[in-house]
């Protein structure tokens, strides 16, 4: 009689799911962080036209921006591949990995739109991405209960 535990094929399956939802939620942070910086480009006041003034000129800019529509095509898409990431994993596990989208918005202000870092930016940075290291060795389930 073996001692080693084996993993039935649905226990498999369902790690292999939950595994799957947490790359896409990674790769979420990093949709929703370019979707931030689009809508940032598309609303500076070099890009939006200034001569857009009353209402149907200033919607008839804002729909027209490509950056600012992109960015909010992102944050859609974001919305669908989070849904389809939450029907699989675990909510407490996955959510923590969202505050990731923070890093990497930061980390491309400094990069595209020249933000000036300073130690309590990168102070922020480090914390987030150690308080999430620490949120995801949390159990797993395991018919129902945490280990």
């Amino acid at each position: 009689m073996s001692t080693i535990p084996t993993n039935s094929p649905s226990q498999s399956s369902a790690a292999s799911a939950r595994q799957r939802s947490a790359i896409i939620v990674a790769a979420c942070t990093i949709l929703g962080a370019v979707a931030q910086i689009l809508i940032k480009v598309g609303m500076s006041p070099d890009h939006l036209s200034p001569s857009a003034k009353g209402l149907v000129p200033l919607v008839l800019a804002l729909v027209t921006d490509v950056p600012l529509v992109a960015g909010y095509a992102c944050y859609g898409l974001f919305t669908i591949a989070m849904v389809l990431a939450l029907r699989e994993g675990e909510l407490s596990k996955l959510f923590p990995i969202i505050a990731l989208t923070y890093v990497w918005v930061t980390l491309l202000s400094y990069w595209l739109l020249k933000d000036t870092p300073n130690w309590h930016k990168n102070a922020g940075i480090a914390t987030i991405v150690l308080g999430v290291a620490i949120l995801g060795q949390g159990g797993e389930r395991q018919g129902g209960e945490r280990k």
